[in-house]
This record gives structure tokens, C-alpha cells and sequence, in this order.
């Protein structure tokens, strides 16, 4: 297939928010119900985007105080209209967070982790803002399986253009697994490290609801298909309506599964965060 270049793209908030922000919000409130972390704590969401987590966080947990991090401009102004102040926001990156040691009881982070050049690099940033006994947490989709509304993309995309394989998600991201994410967070000196499937419907109103985010050009199966010829775009938009389960309304109901993990920072031995599910 005829198409230019493409690289992971992360700049705008708006078409992410039609993309995958409104599915991250619905993993974000069961992934802060598993973790279970009492009211007042402080906060700390990196690569908070759009601000998804960091408004579930809000109207979640109770929190004292809440930081998103971000390096993308046009997210952090997105996250600014939608927070309205509520959170305190700044630019860095996960490699360089802008905070003192030890500054919060909890870091977070959704979807961001397999996008990073060193997670094992960012997981140690992590720790040395978080407390000692404080927690740390992530969620990311499982590319490779059942976040249905990206796989049937890629599958879809693959069999029209072998090249296409370089872009995939499932494939490039093999992190993205229980397995991996328990041993990237103990290898990273975290305790009591657990990993769980988060499932949550994706319902899309019409063909059009489901397809039209993938013209936004924001993340790797939306910059592909912007970066193809127009009739071959046509020819994955046409393969693609009649792959997908459309009902009698229009309607297409898929599933999208996030794993998430989480484990508690020991930097002085300690291996019990006081925090889990306790009031």
C-alpha cells in the first residue's frame, strides 16, 4: 500500500477524546474501585492527557490534592477546560516528573506506559516522587487481545497491507500482558505487585461513530489510516463495515480490556501500604 511514514501521535485533545478518551474514563472508575485507596491522600496521574483519570480520581477517591503531568500542550489545555481548576497541572515528562521526592502517597498513570522509550526508567521516577509504603498503579489495553475496537482494526488493515504489521499495537507492545506488567514492576523494586483484567462495553452508535475517530490522527491505528492514499482508506473503511458486528439499529457492541497492575513502593524495606482498603 501506497502511504507515507507514521509515527505514535499524541497532540491534540479533542479527536483523542472521541478516539479512546471515552473509553479510558470508564476503565479509570473501576480501576480506582480495585484499587481501593482511602480519601485524603495526594494524588499524582502521569501522562494525564485529556485529564480522564484525574476527574475519576476527583469524583472517586476523595483526594487532598491532585497533579496530572503531561508534555503535550494541547492535552494539558484540554485537561485545563475539562478540570476547571480542580487539578493542579504541569508540563514533564514521566522521565522527569516536576516534583520533590516523596511529594505524594500515589502515582498513576493510564495508558501511557507502553508508549515510553524506558518504562523501567519511568517506573523509578515514579518511586522516587511517591512515599515510602505509598502505591503505584497502571492501566493499559490489551492491545494483543480483547480491546476489540483496535484489534479488528489491525486484523482488518493486515489483511489489505502486510506492511501494516509495523504499526500494530498487539504486536509492537508486548508489555501489554499480565505476565510482563508483574515482572516490569517487581524488576522495578515494587511490592506485592498485582495485575488484573478490567473489561468494559464499547458501544458505538452507528458505523460512523465507530470509524470516524480514526480520522483524528491521534495514536498509531489513527495516524496509519490518515497517512493512506484516499481510495485505499476507502478499501479499509469498506472491509472494516463489513467486518464488524452491526445490529439491527446500527448499533456495534465490542469489548475493551485494560490490564491493570499496581504494587507498593519499598524504599526502605517497608512492604505494606497502609492505604489499600482501609478507611
Amino acid at each position: 500500500m501506497s502511504q507515507t511514514r507514521t509515527a505514535d501521535t499524541w497532540e491534540h485533545g479533542e479527536p483523542y477524546e472521541r478516539y479512546m478518551g471515552r473509553w479510558s474514563r470508564r476503565v479509570a472508575a473501576q480501576f480506582l474501585a480495585w484499587l481501593g485507596i482511602p480519601s485524603g491522600r495526594r494524588w499524582l496521574d502521569v501522562g494525564c492527557g485529556n485529564g480522564a483519570l484525574c476527574g475519576a480520581i476527583l469524583d472517586n477517591c476523595s483526594p487532598s490534592s491532585v497533579i496530572g503531568v503531561e508534555p503535550s500542550q494541547g492535552f494539558l489545555a484540554k485537561a485545563q477546560e475539562q478540570l476547571a481548576g480542580r487539578v493542579v497541572l504541569r508540563q514533564g515528562t514521566a522521565a522527569q516528573v516536576p516534583l520533590n521526592d516523596s511529594t505524594v502517597d500515589v502515582t498513576c498513570s493510564g495508558l501511557v506506559l507502553n508508549f515510553l522509550p524506558d518504562p523501567s526508567a519511568a517506573l523509578v521516577e515514579m518511586t522516587r516522587v511517591t512515599r515510602d509504603g505509598g502505591a503505584i498503579a497502571a492501566y493499559l489495553w490489551d492491545y494483543a487481545g480483547k480491546m476489540e475496537l483496535i484489534r479488528l482494526f489491525w486484523e482488518t488493515a493486515l489483511e489489505l497491507d502486510p506492511e501494516a504489521a509495523r504499526m500494530d499495537e498487539g504486536a509492537r507492545f508486548p508489555m501489554c500482558n499480565p505476565g510482563a506488567l508483574t515482572l516490569l514492576f517487581e524488576n522495578s523494586g515494587l511490592r506485592a505487585v498485582e495485575v488484573i483484567a478490567i473489561d468494559i462495553p464499547t458501544l458505538f452508535a452507528d458505523f460512523d461513530d465507530y470509524w470516524s475517530p480514526f480520522l483524528g490522527g491521534q495514536g498509531p491505528a489513527p495516524a496509519y489510516a490518515m497517512a493512506l492514499d484516499s481510495a485505499i482508506r476507502q478499501r479499509l473503511r469498506d472491509r472494516l463495515q463489513q467486518r464488524l458486528p452491526v445490529q439491527a439499529d446500527s448499533s456495534i457492541s465490542l469489548t475493551a480490556r485494560a490490564w491493570a497492575v499496581r504494587g507498593t513502593v519499598a524504599k526502605q524495606g517497608q512492604q505494606n501500604f497502609p492505604g489499600f482498603g482501609q478507611g
